[in-house]
């Protein structure tokens, strides 16, 4: 009976909270604003940094970590990288270059402010990565005014964002040891996933074959495999949790089942990624917004000469066939991934409490200034 007890706040936390969450994100729509902004308000309301309801932000938190591995493991299977070469050609050298950009123009900024090493280099690749999610959201919003090929380019550009940011934040922490481990044991280790992870793509067909009709299993397969694979890439080769999931994705997706494994995660991919973006706002300390907004505005402006205008130069010079206008704003949001390297930094104390919530705000003022204004450039 005790446990029982003692779980019923967690139960009763969630549940008030999906239902807040799902309220504000349906008035968010009514209002032409992205459902994210409604996840991120109920995350202000429910903080402990505001009267009313208080959840419990650890035990959020956790349920937040399940949301965002699954997120970046389905964003990982998602990805076509053969598709992508052959009618894509120029996303494979236009999105290492503006990743490029951004790191090597954003971090001496960050260093000059005072910021160490480690902090800078996340916080740079930070600015120049996106939100996949807000990406598909834009694709897929009925309020869209995109195109298809634009839709396309912005989802391709997205996917191969991820290969380059995720390959780029795992050497960064590998060589700045973010863990206790020596620089070749950490290397070692990246290798050391790799090999488990393509082990994993190889026998995981031949499961899901066993089971493909049996749909509980499958689906019971298909979610435990990626969560699984993400922790044990934390717990035996100190790879952070949510880089770990989308390279099990990137691995898995060479399986016949992808589609029917995306299928089966999306449903609790969505769930939980409710409570990923509710986590991001119950963090904002209002008390700290008065130091932290010239952090957030340096963020956004850097966001928009480190990311917005390379891509669209170097989607002319690619020759890609896109409204290179809305291309570039579609782009243009600091988002989950980029959440997550501000919080490795602050983790480390590369950053203040203040920055920590600079990057927070550009988070939740990137995403709902792309979202609009991506619908009104003039088609």
């Amino acid at each position: 009976m005790a446990s029982i007890v003692e779980t019923a706040p967690l139960v009763l936390d969630v549940g008030v909270v999906l239902t807040v969450a799902a309220t504000m994100g349906f008035l968010a729509r009514k209002i032409g604003l992205p459902s994210v902004m409604g996840y991120l308000l109920t995350g202000l309301v429910v903080s402990p940094f505001t009267p009313g309801f208080v959840a419990d932000n650890n035990q959020l938190a956790l349920l937040a970590d399940i949301g965002v591995v699954l997120l970046l493991f389905e964003v990982g299977i998602e990805i076509d990288l053969r598709r992508i070469s052959r009618e894509q050609k120029a996303l494979l050298w236009g999105v290492p270059a503006q990743v490029a950009i951004g790191l090597l123009i954003g971090t001496p900024v960050f260093l000059w402010l005072g910021i160490p090493a480690l902090g800078a280099l996340l916080l740079a690749l930070s600015v120049a990565m996106s939100s996949s999610v807000v990406i598909v959201n834009i694709t897929r919003s009925p309020r869209r005014t995109t195109d298809t090929s634009t839709e396309d380019a912005l989802l391709g550009w997205s996917v191969v964002q991820d290969v380059v940011g995720v390959t780029t934040a795992a050497v960064i922490l590998a060589l700045f040891g973010a863990g206790d481990k020596p620089l070749p044991i950490a290397i070692g280790g990246l290798f050391g996933f790799a090999f488990i992870a393509m082990a994993a793509s190889k026998m995981l067909p031949k499961l899901l074959q066993l089971v493909r009709w049996e749909k509980d299993l499958f689906l019971i397969y298909s979610v435990s495999i990626g969560l699984v694979l993400a922790a044990m890439g934390t717990v035996v080769f100190g790879i952070p949790m949510a880089l770990a999931g989308f390279v099990a994705g990137l691995a898995i997706n060479q399986s016949r089942d992808t589609d029917e494994v995306r299928k089966a995660i999306l449903p609790f991919r969505d769930l939980f990624a409710v409570l990923f973006f509710v986590v991001i706002g119950s963090l904002i300390e209002p008390g700290q917004i008065s130091k932290a907004w010239p952090f957030a505005l340096l963020l956004l402006v850097m966001m928009v000469v480190l990311k917005s205008l390379p891509t669209a130069l170097l989607s002319k010079l690619g020759k890609m066939k896109v409204n290179r206008v809305q291309f570039a704003i579609g782009i243009s949001q600091i988002g989950e991934f980029s959440f997550v390297l501000g919080s490795l930094a602050y983790s480390q104390e590369a950053l203040t409490q203040s920055q920590y919530t600079g990057v927070l705000l550009a988070v939740v003022l990137s995403i709902m200034g792309s979202t609009l204004l991506v619908r009104r450039v003039p088609v």
